[in-house]
Order: structure tokens, then sequence, then C-alpha cells
């Protein structure tokens, strides 16, 4: 048997200014795209165990993976997605791990035009699809996959269990001993990301339900939340079913009751910002006396949701309302590094930080911080993930430099990076547990290595930012109307 086995992973923020061209993906190819994933946590590699454990023969064009930004530049989805289909005749198998909400600049439906594609290019070849929970679910994604399946975290902690659960159905199938068949039911809303964890909360609930229904018996249920900050017609909720073929009605009818039930707990994904000046006020009042810091999450500047991370708008408001001893990372200003690198450590310098990359979309442009402080440490800002998210990955940030304040200890780094392990800080010796307050650029995927280190969390959103949960920042153009939250249905 031969399988064709690819990943190709973007989540687009439509709104985001960061350019995503194919250096942004940094793929692999071949060999090193199997090298490169085998005994890691993706559902690639599940998806190579499973094929190996069967001495199947791999066929691997491309491992590719972009944090979230604005549209894929048309070459390099051209590129990447041409090496997936071309790959795909004269295989037996094809198992695809893919994110679900890629916009490229000539395609508002990535996934669902390449695997329409790769069908045509292997008709009759069953196809095997991983997903991220955030997926836009489109028509042409589940008219062209045999096999869908998606992530049941956030915090994202079951990619290789996702690539391992669609590997086996899969398998079924290509021996004959099943026939499988995607059900879908869209739903008109667009959940806030905030509101998409999996922790707690009417999210826990559906995920609840879809376990349940798989216990029960079906193949697979998956919420998936969407990703709304997606100028597409349908950035929305949905919950798809791989159900067996024989019975279609059974299978829909699990997507209908559990999508009904999210209906009518819809205002629960909805997430309202207190005001921020609000929130650091609420930090200060929940440090007095704590022995371990609380954490302010700049969940408006999300490096893994499309921000840029280089706003200063929740620093500068802390500062304003006189909250001290703050560790804060990483932030990105690649110019700010050269800066503070060329001075050198134990230099006292004025440096303008942040704020240096236009927000196009939302029209907003705003002036760098100027700061004075000493350059504490110079490190490469490369480490090593220590889980649960991605562990054993191999992090680079460019660059990074440790820039103090006295109020402020402040990582500062050439390449935007989400703040997933204690790594961001260690690399540049500073230990964020000895600190006040921790101020992360992050939504969730910081949560579960620091929230256990942490007294308190609060939630900070700015008022402006590509990642914002406050809807009425963004120009909606080409959303299909009506819609909740946007709309009162």
């Amino acid at each position: 048997m031969k399988f064709l086995i690819a990943r190709l992973n973007h989540e687009t923020n439509t709104f985001s200014p960061v350019p995503t061209p194919l250096s942004a993906f940094a793929p692999t190819y071949g060999e090193d795209a199997l090298r490169e994933n085998q005994g890691m946590r993706t559902a690639m590699a599940a998806f190579i165990d499973l094929a190996q454990g069967l001495g199947a023969t791999l066929v691997t064009p491309v491992s590719a993976m972009s944090n979230p930004s604005g549209p894929v530049h048309a070459a390099a989805y051209d590129e990447l997605t041409r090496r997936i289909v071309e790959a795909a005749p004269g295989c037996d198998a094809i198992l695809l791990d893919l994110h679900g909400a890629m916009v490229a600049e000539n395609s508002p439906d990535g996934e669902g035009d390449l695997l329409e594609r790769v069908r045509a290019a292997a008709p009759g070849v069953p196809i095997g699809v991983a997903l991220d929970l955030h997926g836009n679910i489109t028509p042409k994604m589940v008219a062209n996959a045999d096999v869908m399946v998606g992530f049941k975290t956030y915090p994202h902690i079951d990619m290789y269990e996702t690539g391992e659960h669609a590997g086996r159905l899969l398998l079924a199938m290509l021996q004959g001993r099943q026939h499988y068949r995607v059900h879908w039911h869209p739903l008109p809303m667009m959940g806030h990301t905030l509101r998409s964890t999996t922790l707690q909360g009417a999210m826990l609930r559906a995920v609840d339900a879809a376990r349940a229904a798989e216990a029960d018996g079906v193949p697979a249920v998956t919420v998936f939340a969407g990703f709304s900050l997606a100028d597409i017609e349908a950035p929305c909720m949905s919950v798809v079913v791989t159900g067996h073929a024989e019975d279609p009605g059974a299978a829909q009818a699990v997507a209908d009751r559990i999508a009904a039930t999210i209906w009518e707990e819809r205002a629960e994904f909805v997430y309202d910002s207190e005001p921020l000046a609000q929130s650091l006020q609420r930090a200060q009042a929940l440090a007095q006396g704590a022995e371990r810091p609380v954490l302010l999450l700049d969940h408006s500047d999300n490096c893994m949701s499309g921000g840029t991370c280089d706003s200063m708008d929740v620093l500068q408001a802390a500062l304003a309302e006189g909250l001290a001893d703050i560790a804060v990372g990483p932030l990105c200003d690649p110019e700010a590094v050269a800066e503070l690198v060329a001075a050198g450590v134990g230099a006292q310098c004025s440096v303008r930080l942040g704020n240096k990359v236009p927000l196009t979309q939302l029209n907003v442009a705003k002036e760098p911080v100027a700061l004075q402080g000493t350059v504490r440490a110079i490190s490469d800002g490369e480490y090593t993930v220590t889980g649960p998210i991605y562990t054993g990955a191999r992090c680079a940030m460019g660059r990074t430099v440790l820039f103090d304040t006295g109020s402020a200890l402040i990582v500062v780094t050439e390449k935007t990076h989400e703040p997933w392990d204690l790594g961001v800080f260690s690399c540049v010796g500073v230990d964020p547990t000895a600190h006040r307050f921790v101020l992360l650029k992050s939504r969730m995927y910081c949560r579960p290595v620091f929230v256990p280190l942490s007294h308190a969390l609060v939630e900070c959103d700015s008022p402006t930012g590509v990642t914002s949960s406050n809807y009425a920042l963004f120009p909606f153009r080409n959303v299909r109307r009506p819609v909740f939250p946007l709309d009162a249905v």
C-alpha cells in the first residue's frame, strides 16, 4: 500500500497585517517532511506511525505550518498545494493534516479547494482529514473528504490523538471493513475564540456531547468553533459527524441534535470584554498579598490568531495604572532588538519600542513608545518546549533581549512568538514566577504552563488589536448575514 501523508496548517486572520509568504511556513519536503514529524505530537506524526505500522510505502510531499497571519500569498498557496495534488495519483490512501481556516489571496476556501483538487487527482481513493477545532468548515471540504476529525481540546493538546482517530477510520475503509460519509450542520453563529475553550462552559458541554455520541458508536463527532476573524462567507461554528454510509440519517441526526443545543446556548459563546483600565485595577487588587504572580493576558495582540505581537496598549495602560514588577514577553520589535544588541549588556539607553506595524485593515497606526532602561541579557532566543503543547519542539524567537525599565522586564524578540513555554523567559535568565505580574500576549496556549504557576488570571482586551474580541472593530464585508452575534438572530 502507498499512503500520501502531508501537513499544511494556517489559520488566516484576514484583518492581520502580518504577511504570509512561502518562507513563513518553513516548509520541508519529501524525506525531510517525514523526519520533521516523526516522534512529534502532530496529526501527521500519527499518520506516519499508523502507515509505518502497516509496512506501507509513505509519500510525504510537504510539511508546512505557519503561525496565524494575513491571507496566504498566492504563490505560497499554489506551491504548497501543487506538491500535495501532484503526489496523489497512484496512492491507495490519503491522510492530510490541515487546519481548516486557511484563506489565500487566490482562494477564500483554502482547504476546500485543495481537497477538491486532490479528489480529482485521485478519484476513488479514500481521503482522511485531521483539522483544528477552529476550522471554518465549507461545503467543498465536506464533499471531498471521506473521514473528517477535529481536535476536541483548546488549548490544543490532542493533535496526535486526532490524527490517530482519523487514520484509524480511514484504515477501516481501506481494508473494506467500513464505509463512511461526512455529515455537517453549519450554524449562523460567529463564536468568540475565548469562549471556545474546552476547559469550561458551553463549549465543554458541546464537546462532551460529541464524546458521548462517539462512546455510543458514532465513528467521529467534532464541534468546530470556527475562526471568526476571517472575512469570508461563513467563519462560523458547525458540527461535523463522520458516520456509517449505510445509515446517513442517524449520523445527520447526531449533528443536528448537538447543533441545536449549541444554538440554544449561543449567548454563552459571546465574550464581552471589560474596559482595560478596569481589568488592570482588578489585577492590582488580586496581587495584594499574593505569593505568586497575576497573569495579564493581552489577547487582543495574540500572534497565534494573527496579532503583530508589537502592540504596547496593555503595557502602557498597566504602567499608567501604577503596576510594577512586571515580566513581559515576548514583544516583537526587530528594530529595537538591533539597537539594544548594538548597545550591549549593561548599557543604559532609550529605545522607541513597539507599535511599529500599522493595522491597515482597521485603519489604525500608533506611535512607538519611548522607554529608558538597561540591557540585562542578550540570547539567541532558542529553547525546547517542555509541553504539553508541541512537546519537544525547538523554538527560535530570533535574537532576544531582556530590557529592564525598572517597572517592567521586557523580553524583546526579532520574531513573533506565542508564549507557550517558560523558555520565552528562561532563555534570557528570567524566572517569571519571581515577579508580581506576568504580561503575556496570548489567549489560551500559555495556560497549561503558566496558570498553575500563577495566583490569578486577568484577560486584557486593548481598544485596537487585530485579535480583539470586539467585533465592532472589524469591517466585515463578505460574511453572509444575518449571523449571530453581529445580528439579532
